[in-house]
């Protein structure tokens, strides 16, 4: 790989954000959804297991209810906290729902590939972790191509499950809001808004053996 294939890449890696208020709602050119897909279905999976389904949702009552379902669990978790991290977490957008062009719901089939799934008998989880994978190409493709991609968590997965019809087997992993953007910050969004800073990478570096530590 040469010097500026290794420069685009991992400027790639350190423009992602986890996108909120930039989406302008232009749509997605249909060959650049094409790549972006196909970047994450080719991402690795335990024994070629490939678990991942993408669900592409456009239809704005559909959007519009899950954005409901979340507003009301970001109530929820809104009451558990302090006043003073209470009125910090209000500042915060935790979803572009409706800003964004498309929402993709990726999926974890854990029958895929079943019965037996090779490498997954000691780790169960290993399936999910194919899921993420799955998630992060895309995301890092989104980014190349110019989109942004926003990490939706604020839901609970048997309503997400009823929205779409998924069957009960099947474990919807993200609903990533994705679209063109303004633009990406430099810094993520919590870390502008003071929620949190990022840990250098010595600090989770070990050599050897793990070794605790007193505070994070």
């Amino acid at each position: 790989m040469s010097t500026t294939e290794l420069s685009g890449l991992y400027d790639v890696i350190h423009r992602r954000r986890d996108t909120r208020r930039e989406f302008t709602g232009a749509p997605i050119a249909p060959d650049a959804l094409r790549r972006v897909l196909t970047a994450a279905h080719a991402a690795p999976s335990v024994g070629l297991s490939q678990p991942w389904d993408f669900v592409l949702v456009r239809d704005e009552t559909t959007r519009r209810a899950f954005r409901d379902h979340v507003h009301a669990e970001r109530s929820l978790f809104t009451a558990q906290l302090d006043a003073e991290r209470a009125e910090l977490f209000g500042r915060i957008k935790v979803e572009g729902i409706l800003e964004s062009s498309l929402g993709i719901v990726v999926t974890y089939d854990p029958d895929r590939g079943s019965p037996a799934v090779l490498g997954r008998h000691a780790i169960a989880d290993a399936g999910l972790y194919s899921v993420c994978l799955a998630i992060q190409n895309l995301w890092l493709a989104a980014t190349a191509e110019g989109l942004g991609v926003g990490w939706v968590s604020f839901y609970r997965e048997d309503v997400l499950r009823r929205l779409l019809h998924i069957p009960a087997r099947i474990r919807p992993v993200a609903w990533l809001c994705v679209g063109p953007v303004a633009g990406l910050p430099d810094q993520p969004d919590l870390e502008r808004a003071g929620w949190r800073n990022r840990i250098p990478v010595e600090d989770v570096m070990h050599h050897e053996r793990y070794r605790e530590r007193s505070s994070r």
